[in-house]
């Protein structure tokens, strides 16, 4: 099975090298898009890529959001034609190990999409509560419960890659995939998968604050 990992990557200079070197030694394919990163990021993939002869680079001239990202590096990917596209943040956050375990119910034709479960037991109570009201969010507004519908670690069979349509650009991406699952009637399944947490990747992903700035922009998106 030919496994595509598409990493969205906003100012990661700090984390960036070390999450690639893992997948490729892993022998994984590898899309990087860079967000419009302000730091090193850019050139630190570049440099891995040649030196690997792997990977593929997308850059965007300006911060298009993690919606954009996850948009341009799956669409890169789906050229490749892979059995199986997972997103991988570049925080460190994840575990390359787990790339397999949420791969293998695609692997064996028991669902399309994949989300991989993070354990709230072990959630810093900052993360909790905002990944919490996301899940309510995306209950409320696209109809389908998950225990972790925030997870940036997922997989999608080409199927499913191909007919899931992302039009947000901030982290609402997230709730928008598990709607498009119902909305496009795919199998779904989720997967516990092991989280790491730093200060540094504590920085990132959804905090209260971020889901409420998504629940308001999805109320006023309903009243227009």
């Amino acid at each position: 099975m030919k496994i595509f990992v598409v990493v969205p990557a906003y100012n990661e200079e700090k984390t960036i090298a070390k999450v690639l070197l893992e997948l490729l030694d892993m022998g994984f394919e590898i899309v990087v898009v860079d967000d419009g990163s302000s730091d090193n990021t850019y050139s630190i993939v570049n440099n891995i890529i040649k030196q690997k002869k792997r990977g593929i680079l997308c850059k965007h001239l300006l911060n298009r959001g993690l919606g954009g990202a996850l948009k341009t590096g799956i669409e890169a990917a789906l050229i490749e034609k892979p059995d199986v596209i997972v997103t991988f943040d570049a925080d460190g956050q994840h575990d390359p190990h787990d790339i397999l375990n949420i791969s293998k119910p695609i692997i064996n034709d028991e669902a399309d999409v994949v989300v991989g479960k993070r354990n709230f037991d072990d959630m810093p109570s900052s993360k909790k509560f905002g990944n919490t009201v996301m899940n309510l969010i995306t209950l409320i507004f696209y109809g389908i419960k998950v225990d972790d519908s925030q997870s940036g670690l997922r997989a999608f069979n080409r199927k499913a890659a191909e007919e899931i349509v992302i039009n947000a650009r901030d982290y609402g991406v997230s709730s928008e995939i598990v709607g498009e699952v119902k909305k496009q009637n795919l199998r779904f399944k989720e997967v516990p998968i092991k989280t790491i947490y730093t200060d540094y990747s504590m920085t990132k992903g959804t905090n209260t604050r971020e889901g409420l700035k998504i629940l308001v922009k999805l109320i006023m998106n309903m009243l227009k």
